[in-house]
C-alpha cells in the first residue's frame, strides 16, 4: 500500500491577508480631525525614510529583523514591564540583530522571525546583564495566523501595543516593485489615548487636536508616484494605497524600515520632499470587525 505524502507545510505570511495590515484605505473618508492632526505634528515638516543602507551613530539605519530557525535554543527575559509582556522564553540567538547596534542607547528593539513556526517574536529595550542574562522593557509572541489584538491597555514592543515587522519597508518589497501593507510611522505629539487598531497610547496630552495611537493617514492623490525614482516610487504608491499607522511616539512622519546594503540613500531622499500637507488621517474605524481583532471589512481587504 502507498505511503500518503506528508501534508505540506501551511505557507506563513505576516498576519492573515484579511488583516489590516493589508488593507486598502484609497477609498476611505477623511478623519474629522484630519486637519487638526496635521496641524500638530507639522503641515510643512518633511517626511522621513528612517532606513537605508550603509550605517548611522555606528548602527545599521533602520530597525533589523533576526531570522532563527525552528530549533532555536531559548532564553529566559526579565521584564521591566512584566504585566504587560508574555512571560516566556524567548528563541534569541547570541547576538541578535538590535536596532541602532550592539551599543546604541535608543530603542534597541529586537525583532525575531521563526517563520518555521509562524511566529514573530519581539522586545523592546533588550540588553545583557553580565550574568548573560537577558533583559527587555516588555516582550510579546505573535502567533502569524491569528488576528487576535493584545488586550485592550496592554503595550508589546511597540508603544502602540501592535506588532512591528508588518509595518517595515523592506527591500525585497520594493524590489519586486509593490509594497502590500500599511507602513509604521511615528509622530512627536500624542494623545493619551489609542483607535483601533492600537491597543496601548503613551501620550503627553490630552488635547483632542494631537493625533491618538493607531491614527492612519493616506497619502494625498495629487501626488504623482512618477515623479520619484524607482525605490520611492514604490513607497509612495503604498502610502496612498495602504497608508500609514501611528505606532509610537519619534519625530514626525518618519517612516519605518528595515536596513539593507541594497537601497540607495539618494533615491530615498526624494522622500523627504512629501510634507505633512500630502498627507490626510482618514476614518480607519469604519475597516473594524471586533476591537479585538486585526480583521477588516471585505470591503477594505487589499
Amino acid at each position: 500500500t502507498p505511503t500518503a505524502a506528508a501534508a505540506p507545510d501551511r505557507p506563513c505570511r505576516l498576519f492573515p491577508r484579511n488583516s489590516f495590515w493589508y488593507a486598502d484605505v484609497s477609498d476611505l473618508p477623511v478623519h474629522a480631525r484630519s486637519d487638526d492632526w496635521i496641524a500638530t505634528m507639522g503641515a510643512q515638516r518633511n517626511a522621513h525614510p528612517d532606513f537605508g543602507s550603509g550605517r548611522w551613530n555606528g548602527g545599521p539605519i533602520g530597525i533589523p529583523v533576526t531570522k532563527v530557525g525552528r530549533n532555536q535554543q531559548r532564553s529566559p527575559v526579565s521584564f521591566l514591564y512584566a504585566s504587560e509582556s508574555d512571560r516566556q522564553r524567548y528563541p534569541i540567538p547570541n547576538n541578535p540583530r538590535i536596532e541602532g547596534g550592539p551599543n546604541a542607547t535608543g530603542d534597541r528593539h529586537v525583532l525575531i522571525h521563526q517563520k518555521s513556526r509562524c511566529r514573530l517574536f519581539e522586545l523592546f529595550d533588550v540588553d545583557r546583564n553580565a550574568n548573560g542574562r537577558w533583559t527587555a522593557g516588555s516582550g510579546v509572541k505573535w502567533n502569524l495566523r491569528s488576528n487576535k489584538l493584545r488586550p485592550d491597555g496592554w503595550t508589546s514592543a511597540d508603544a502602540s501595543g501592535l506588532p512591528m515587522m508588518p509595518g517595515l519597508v523592506r527591500y525585497r518589497e520594493v524590489a519586486r516593485g509593490e509594497i502590500t501593507h500599511v507602513i509604521r510611522m511615528t509622530a512627536p505629539v500624542t494623545q493619551r489615548a489609542h483607535v483601533w487598531p492600537a491597543t496601548h497610547d503613551a501620550g503627553s496630552t490630552d488635547s483632542a487636536t494631537a493625533p491618538p495611537m493607531g491614527a492612519w493617514l493616506r497619502l494625498g492623490d495629487h501626488i504623482d508616484p512618477t515623479d520619484f525614482p524607482p525605490q520611492a516610487r514604490v513607497v509612495v504608491e503604498a502610502l496612498q494605497r495602504h497608508g500609514a499607522i501611528i505606532v509610537d511616539n519619534g519625530s514626525a512622519f518618519y517612516l519605518s524600515g528595515a536596513p539593507s546594503p541594497r537601497w540607495d540613500n539618494d533615491d530615498l531622499r526624494t522622500l523627504r520632499t512629501l510634507t505633512g500637507a500630502d498627507f490626510e488621517f482618514v476614518a480607519s474605524d469604519q475597516m473594524m470587525v471586533e476591537p479585538d481583532s486585526m480583521k477588516v471589512r471585505p470591503a477594505y481587504r487589499g
